[in-house]
């Protein structure tokens, strides 16, 4: 039992220290809120390549397409490549529309891969091949660039030959539509605004976040190009690219929309995607990182960095030990003060996102105890995210449903949730055990846990169908045509 305890106290440990990292990290974003972004306007604007990887996206490719031939940017320095690896109608949908937009002058090809190697990277690689931008800017099919994107990251670049990539703040375009998507924003708002802004200010690693950014060719090519071996490329490729002396550079006045997945079943999948991605990248980099040449403090953020699902591993184990310690009313977990004290940097790190993003932002933090329950609840899911890639179980990228598609997922029921269910019981059961023998500090955690999972057990077992957003119109100085529209036009010549 003694064991136990001390294996207890271990992971509480584990995750105060986690929470003083998220401390500093919050620290660090207030100081380098004063720290302007340098750039410099160029005489002549360098060749742009933008690429857009699609997916199976038709909801939402029509909106991207616009958005992106209505970039402010010389059309002889610029060139649109489509990435489409689509299998079902989006891939017409899209051929009509790229047929459209060269009809009109502007200077976009689509580009089909005769199969779907290495997902989104191996997109990406192909299109490099074929690119002949010097810069290569990329967005994923739920974004909306605004016109003037790429003269505001450019610069940054042009700035200093040593940074190899800029990327930009995510806004969003569905926050208000549910519960769900509020705590969603609430997470990313804080991510960006808080944790890249932090890092890139105090020169830690940075990670571009696979949309909305700029990347210096050469960059890339040094870095050893995309690789496709993790589910996070983007997050592989960033910290490649750092090893070998790139800077990479977070720009938060620049902001670009996108949408949040509609649905808590959707959420889950997309964490579970990053979950495995990152801890894939850890165990592909952490070696090289601790052997790299980078100041120690360095080495130490990056291990906070990679391994923060880690985190998701720890509170089930946690969860787990408080069975049989509770048993022994002597063994009472004296710990819980340690670890609650830490959990106070969590919403602090949230609140100040919110505080620095919208003047209204006390009616927005009432949303920070949902996202703390959900993030609870979905520990199991990412731990078991983080299992499969320590012992390198492989699966398939899967992308997050967008727009119409989004809902259509909706109606599928996830068997992980009688394991969630499960684990609510049992949480509840050691809650009411907790009080019978007045370890009162225990039961808020406890009935913490029970509640987080019973929620997302929930959403896992029934199917609730959200209600679509209702988004707002593309500001685009390019014309859009719909599927039926460019029926009507018939065939249109490159």
């Amino acid at each position: 039992m003694k064991i136990l305890a001390m294996a207890s106290l271990g992971i509480s440990i584990l995750l105060f220290l986690y929470a003083m990292y998220v401390l500093v990290l919050t620290g660090l974003s207030l100081w380098g809120r004063r720290r302007p972004i340098p750039r410099v306007e160029p005489r002549n604007w360098p060749r742009v390549t933008v690429q857009l990887p699609i997916y199976n996206e038709g909801g939402v490719v029509e909106r991207l397409l616009g958005a992106v031939v209505a970039l402010d940017y010389p059309r002889d320095r610029l060139e649109i490549q489509v990435l489409d690896d689509s299998t079902d109608e989006t891939a017409q949908r899209v051929q009509r529309q790229v047929a459209y937009y060269q009809s009109l002058g502007h200077p976009i090809e689509l580009l089909r891969r005769p199969h779907r190697n290495g997902y989104k990277a191996g997109a990406l690689a192909y299109g490099l091949q074929r690119a002949r931008g010097e810069f290569i800017a990329i967005f994923d099919a739920d974004f909306v660039p605004p016109p003037d994107f790429l003269k505001r990251m450019i610069p940054v670049l042009l700035a200093d030959p040593s940074i190899g990539a800029v990327q930009a703040r995510w806004s969003h375009l569905n926050a208000q539509a549910s519960w769900i998507t509020r705590i969603q924003a609430l997470m990313l708002d804080a991510h960006f605004i808080v944790d890249q802004a932090a890092r890139s200010a105090a020169g830690l690693p940075v990670n571009f976040n696979g949309s909305a950014g700029v990347w210096r060719r050469e960059a890339i090519e040094a870095a050893g190009g995309w690789e496709g071996d993790t589910l996070t490329e983007d997050l592989d490729l960033s910290y490649r690219a750092q090893l070998a002396g790139w800077r990479l550079v977070f720009v938060p006045d620049v902001d670009v929309p996108g949408e949040v997945p509609p649905s808590l079943q959707a959420f889950k999948r997309q964490q579970f995607r990053w979950a495995k991605g990152t801890t894939q990248t850890f165990r592909k980099l952490i070696g090289r990182i601790l052997v790299s040449r980078w100041p120690w403090w360095k080495r130490l953020v990056a291990l906070f960095h990679l391994g923060g699902y880690f985190t998701n591993l720890l509170g089930v184990l946690l969860l787990l030990l408080w069975g049989p310690l509770l048993r022994h009313a002597a063994e009472r977990p004296k710990w819980t003060v340690i670890l609650g004290l830490g959990l106070l940097a969590i919403p602090l790190m949230y609140g100040l996102g919110q505080q620095a993003l919208y003047p209204d932002w006390p009616r927005r933090v009432w949303a920070i105890p949902l996202l703390f329950l959900v993030g609870t609840g979905l520990t199991l899911n990412n731990t078991r995210a983080i299992l499969e890639a320590l012992l390198g179980y492989p699966s398939e990228f899967i992308r997050t449903p967008k727009g119409e598609r989004a809902m259509d997922g909706d109606g599928e029921v996830d068997p992980t949730g009688w394991i969630e269910g499960a684990f609510a019981l049992y949480a509840l059961f050691l809650a009411w055990r907790a009080w019978h023998h007045n370890m009162d500090g225990v039961v808020p955690f406890l009935l913490c846990y029970a509640i987080s999972y019973g929620i997302v057990a929930w959403h896992s077992l029934v199917s609730i169908r959200p209600s679509p957003a209702v988004l707002p119109p593309v500001s685009s100085a390019a014309p859009r045509i719909s599927l039926d529209e460019a029926d009507r036009r018939g065939p249109l010549s490159r």
